[in-house]
């Protein structure tokens, strides 16, 4: 069985689009990132990341 990411935290998140906490929670406020909010933590969604991604190239 292969193990499916649906979200990652907010330093992941910032690994993966390769920005800093700002911009991130920038592209959140903005509605371009998608967040789930589980007890204390905050997770963005992997899929929302994709979307970004693939909207600023073009894809």
């Amino acid at each position: 069985m292969s193990r499916c990411t649906l979200a990652i935290s907010i330093k992941d998140a910032t690994r993966v689009l390769g920005v800093g906490r700002t911009t991130v929670y920038g592209f959140i406020g903005a509605g371009r990132l998608q967040t789930i909010k589980l007890g204390r933590r905050t997770l963005v969604s992997t899929a929302s990341i994709r979307k970004l991604v693939d909207s600023a190239t073009g894809f």
